[in-house]
């Protein structure tokens, strides 16, 4: 009876292992480098709806603005700087005066 009990206790403490290794990989995951930093990384993800995702991607010292569909795969803007805005007013406010197309009209199907 002693052994089943040990048994079971050991295959708990096991799952509980693994499952705590899983959590930290998907916590930290590629960025656990060693503590070199990569030269490619996810940025930021945003889900439009249940078929698009935009994601910010950056590569060496460069982001890229990707829209991803089941449609296939759509490259909004590339090239773009990572330096901070220097308009005080925030990225959001400065962006508005560039004379490049809105995001609207590069969305398949909408009429905007």
């Amino acid at each position: 009876m002693t052994d089943v009990i040990r048994a079971g206790a050991t295959l708990v403490f096991v799952l509980a292992l693994v499952g705590l290794v899983a959590w930290l990989m998907r916590r930290f995951g590629p960025a656990m480098r060693m503590g070199r930093a990569g030269r490619l990384g996810v940025i930021e993800t945003i889900v439009l709806d249940n078929r698009r995702r935009l994601v910010l991607i950056r590569r060496d010292k460069v982001e890229h603005l990707v829209l991803l569909g089941s449609a296939g795969d759509l490259i909004i803007e590339t090239g773009i700087d990572t330096a901070p805005s220097r308009d005080p007013r925030g990225p959001a406010i400065a962006a508005r005066g560039r004379s490049e197309p809105s995001f609207g009209s590069h969305l398949p199907g909408d009429d905007a």
